[in-house]
């Protein structure tokens, strides 16, 4: 009689985990569906394109001659023939010839391989095969675009499983939510620094809400990230102003027909909260795992583990900061010491707005530490009390 009651508890148990592990087998084989039905679909999906595209059956190297530029600059210009096939439009299934030049650096053009497929332009005339005969415009990358989305998306759900889809889910949202907040400014007169306020907040909220759900942590995270991404606004506007932004180059923006100083400061926003939303997440984790461990812990013993584990992160998070937006400049750095530009003119023309966005997100992970450190210590004291 003793045992029965065991005995119902384990076969419950075993039903629930059989139970948990059927909705992971449809969950999993729902995802592989999606995979192989998106992967088919982007390989096939030429006829929902408006401009003509042709995929490459075909490659003919003409010539290939070494040249030097006025600054001694080594390269190699090459001549291709491309035949390639029309994958689209009332053209769709007839051949088309292309010639590409093409250079070893490839700053501007690139080599092309059979397999490829191509945006093109048909030219009204033909050639003496009366064979069709265009331009080459662009390369569809959308299928090399989809396998990254897909290797990120298994990589999530591998490690973080439940958190990892909350994640990708939490993305998917925040996009949507810049691309209207986007839109909005483009189609109206509401200052975007307003608009980048209300989005901080969403995708803080979102994020946050959606990966741990509603509990102390989360409202410590929550507005640890809010107080340290405002704040490391205002220090940034409030030292551009008083250096009146000297030292500051505006060149990139030159083309844009807004206010490029507001454009500027809307992206320091939004910039700096992505390493501010990091830092106060791992130290109200920490936090809450000291906690978790042991409630009579002191809150001296919190403030003291919880500094030297915001020690430990500030550099690498800062470092991060200073690699992330610099290498997007890398490419343009090169372009213009290769053609002879002073080393300090290079740099002011290409980083100076770069070293700003590094600067202003690097005073709030340095402010955030704190921050999040005496609020996830409010916040615990709070469920003590509970």
């Amino acid at each position: 009689m003793i045992r029965f009651p065991f005995l119902i508890g384990g076969f419950i148990l075993q039903n629930i985990l059989k139970k948990k592990s059927y909705y992971n087998i449809i969950f999993y084989t729902f995802v592989v569906i999606c995979f192989i039905a998106s992967v088919y679909f982007v390989y096939h999906n030429e006829a929902f394109y408006d401009r003509s595209i042709a995929e490459v059956i075909k490659t003919e190297l003409k010539e290939s001659n070494p040249v030097t530029d006025m600054y001694e600059n080594e390269d190699r210009l090459s001549t291709q023939f491309i035949t390639a096939v029309l994958k689209n439009g009332e053209e769709k299934g007839k051949l088309i010839h292309f010639t590409n030049e093409y250079s070893a650096s490839g700053a501007y053009d690139q080599e092309y391989h059979v397999g490829n497929k191509l945006f093109v332009s048909i030219k009204a005339n033909t050639d003496k095969n009366g064979d069709l005969t265009g331009t080459i415009l662009d390369v569809k990358r959308d299928q090399f675009i989809l396998i990254v989305a897909w290797i990120f998306i298994f990589a999530l759900l591998i490690v973080g499983k439940r958190q990892g889809l909350f994640s990708i889910i939490s993305l998917i949202v925040n996009s949507l939510v810049l691309s209207f907040a986007l839109d909005l400014y483009v189609q109206s007169n509401l200052n975007l620094i307003f608009i980048s306020g209300v989005c901080v907040l969403l995708f803080t909220v979102i994020s946050l809400l959606l990966i741990n759900g509603l509990n102390e942590k989360t409202y410590a995270a929550v507005v640890a990230t809010l107080i340290g991404t405002f704040i490391s606004l205002l220090i940034s506007a409030l030292v551009l102003w008083m250096t009146n932004e000297n030292g500051l180059r505006y060149e990139e923006m030159q083309f844009l027909t807004r206010p490029y100083r507001v454009i500027f400061m809307a992206g320091l926003f939004i910039g700096a909260l992505g390493a501010v939303m990091d830092v106060s997440i791992t130290m109200t984790s920490s936090m809450f795992a000291l906690f978790e461990q042991n409630e009579n812990i002191s809150d001296q013993a919190l403030k003291s583990s919880g500094m030297d584990i915001g020690k430990d992160i500030m550099g690498t998070i800062t470092s991060i900061l200073f690699f992330v937006y610099i290498c997007g400049s890398i490419p343009m750095l090169i372009l213009y010491l290769k053609n002879s530009y002073p080393l300090g003119q290079t740099l002011s023309l290409n980083l100076s707005l770069e070293l700003a966005r590094a600067l202003a997100g690097g005073i709030g992970v340095v402010l955030t530490i704190p921050i999040s450190l005496y609020t996830s210590i409010f916040f615990i004291n709070r469920k003590r009390a509970k």
